[in-house]
């Protein structure tokens, strides 16, 4: 696990300057504290900072054989198979990690060998004969990278965004486009960046640009495919599942240093925990952190997997309202990064390192196999648009939806007005909406009339209706879950694992994001995804025999932060002092007496706006650090 950059100059082969490299890897110095390297040659420089994995003294980067040089972060888990395979071919090893598999690779396959690599990478080759930078990003978007054309003609790359800053060429202009996008969701997605200019490579995508011939468009390399059913009983698919889960789980398992996973005693983390008990000859090391308030606290049930596979445990309480943290996290996501719970995740993040260096994690599951409460509102909510026609659905539950009053403060179930509001549009509008943080009307009046004027009709909303109408899919669920897979796991879920993970130098692998699992689970029949309201139905009756009920079938929490309480508390000044933000002044973007407005409303208890206060707070110190 590591971070790179890089300079490429697609016209002339100008030279490149050592130190601007050095300073790009040096912004990222916390995902390699193991060591760095700067590699340049005519109209190329690539840099590396390293967290030594594998092949703890023998692999440095970056890492040049010939005419080929490659940079490269995270970890391909097959390949020793890859090496075996190479070495059939001809290709002849000085190391015995996993990098210079892609520089063999790419030698004798090249582009075509992303088919073949099992893992989670963001990388860069260059090949001097052909005159060509390549970039790719696995399947799934585990790794981050972000690219830029400067003002000089050259790409800039690096894992996170700071390693672009770091360059004196970025133009530091905001988008605001991305500022909808981020008041929507609660993050700027994968294909929005708050950096003008500067883009992310989408998950599954690869970007090849040979000198003199202009920068293409990126190119997909693999899609998951809902398209396509799995035929069997219950019970076969339980077991082949169960099967994939295993492959996924110990080939995550191979590491030259100390390995454990994260439990918090949900469903996901517990089953990775089962399994690498199963197949570990000593102790699985576990982490757990703790809140003193009980309904944020999980410790009850992580003891309960502790104990039955006598895991080398360790817990710690922190404290829910730890403010201190909230200029770190700022730090290390760059963008403004509204889920609260990258408090708690930073935490038992920082708690795995006092132990290991690589920790195991359950991400991706809810995703794969729609496991989110979500899923199972929109299958009840598609069942009935599925009985009545649209136009009487807009007629009845738009007007009932228009004068019905808001409960944000409510369970989804009983919000009311939000229900009979996504019933009168369709599916996809419907999703589009429940995913949100920040209601589209709320953030109409949040915006200044040229706010709104300049975003010329860019809605985030839309981005999810077009994954879902293009998705490769069957049905309704089918659908929502490709666009959770494509636009919330690569923009919040991983995004959030790898930013935490790399601020205190841990590596974070995700078994349950193994790609042939995802595409079988992406296979299974709907009613083994989500069945009778229970998500991951197949998957939970696969592990029956691993956990007790009351781990499988108990009601899910996650990492959850009680910022509600906070500006009603101790953040209540900060939350009044947005509307007197000089920066946000500045922007000319929002309409400041409507956020005085929410504070005070939320402050009072007239109306629940925790939510998007976090989201103006982070907002706010985000474009400071940007910005400022």
């Amino acid at each position: 696990m590591c971070g790179i950059a890089g300079l490429f100059h697609p016209g002339t082969p100008k030279p490149v300057d050592p130190p601007r490299v050095r300073a790009m890897i040096a912004a990222q110095a916390h995902r390699g504290p193991d060591g760095d390297g700067v590699w340049t040659a005519p109209g190329v420089g690539l840099g590396h900072r390293r967290l030594s994995i594998i092949d703890l003294a023998g692999s440095p980067q970056p890492m040049i054989d010939g005419e080929i040089a490659v940079t490269f972060n995270g970890e391909i888990y097959n390949y020793r198979a890859l090496r075996a395979e190479l070495s059939a071919m001809g290709a002849h090893f000085r190391t015995e990690g996993d990098t210079e598999v892609l520089l063999q690779g790419w030698r004798y396959w090249g582009p075509a060998m992303l088919d073949r690599l099992d893992g989670m990478f963001a990388f860069a080759i260059h090949d001097m004969l052909a005159g060509a930078l390549f970039l790719a990003r696995d399947r799934l978007g585990v790794k981050p990278l972000h690219w830029a054309e400067l003002s000089d003609g050259s790409i800039a790359f690096a894992s996170e965004l700071k390693g672009l800053l770091a360059h004196p060429l970025l133009r530091r202009q905001p988008d605001l486009t991305a500022v909808e996008d981020y008041l929507a969701l609660g993050y700027v997605p994968d294909d929005a960046c708050m950096v003008a200019g500067v883009r992310k490579l989408p998950a599954g995508h690869y970007l090849l640009v040979e000198r003199g011939r202009g920068i293409p468009r990126p190119q997909q390399w693999w899609d998951v495919d809902f398209s396509r059913r799995a035929s069997g009983s219950a019970a076969a698919l339980g077991e082949e599942l169960l099967d994939l889960m295993r492959a996924g789980v110990t080939s995550r398992m191979v590491a030259d240093v100390p390995l454990g996973a994260f439990l918090s005693g949900g469903v996901d983390s517990s089953a990775v925990v089962a399994l690498m008990a199963e197949a570990s000859p000593r102790a699985v090391r576990t982490c757990t952190i703790g809140f003193e308030e009980a309904g944020y606290d999980e410790r009850a049930f992580a003891d309960t997997v502790a104990r039955r596979f006598a895991t080398a445990h360790a817990t710690r309480v922190v404290r829910s309202d730890d403010f201190a943290l909230i200029d770190t996290l700022v730090h290390h996501f760059d963008e403004p990064f509204a889920d609260a719970s990258a408090l708690a995740t930073y935490q038992v993040c920082a708690l795995a390192r006092e132990h290991v260096t690589v920790a195991l994690s359950g991400d991706g599951a809810d995703e794969a196999m729609a496991g989110y409460r979500r899923h199972a509102f929109q299958a009840a909510e598609d069942r009935v648009r599925g009985l009545l026609p649209a136009g009487f659905r807009r007629s009845v539950f738009g007007t009932l939806g228009g004068i019905y009053p808001k409960a944000d403060w409510a369970p989804r179930p009983l919000r009311a007005k939000t229900t009979l509001l996504a019933l009168a549009g369709d599916s996809a509008e419907g999703y589009a909406t429940s995913v949100g943080v920040t209601a589209p009307a709320l953030r109409a009046r949040l915006f200044t009339p040229e706010a709104r004027a300049a975003l010329g009709g860019h809605r985030a909303e839309d981005r999810y209706v077009a994954a879902m109408r293009d998705a490769p899919a069957q049905g309704p669920l089918d659908r929502v879950q490709y666009a959770d897979l494509k636009i919330w796991l690569p923009g919040d879920i991983l995004t959030k694992t790898d930013r935490t993970s790399m601020a205190v130098g841990l590596e974070a692998r995700e078994p349950l994001l193994d790609h042939r699992l995802v595409q079988f689970a992406a296979s299974l029949p709907p009613a083994m995804r989500l069945q009778r309201g229970c998500g991951k139905w197949l998957m939970k009756r696969s592990l029956e025999r691993y956990l007790p009920r009351e781990i499988l079938y108990r009601p899910k929490m996650g990492f959850s932060t009680p910022i509600s309480d906070w500006f009603r508390g101790a953040l209540a000044e900060e939350a009044a002092g947005l509307a007197t933000s000089s920066l946000l002044r500045e922007t000319g973007w929002f309409a400041l007496p409507e956020i005085a407005r929410l504070a005070d409303d939320h402050r009072a208890g007239r109306a629940e706006h925790g939510r998007t206060l976090w989201q103006f707070l982070m907002l706010e110190r985000s474009l400071t650090r940007l910005f400022g």
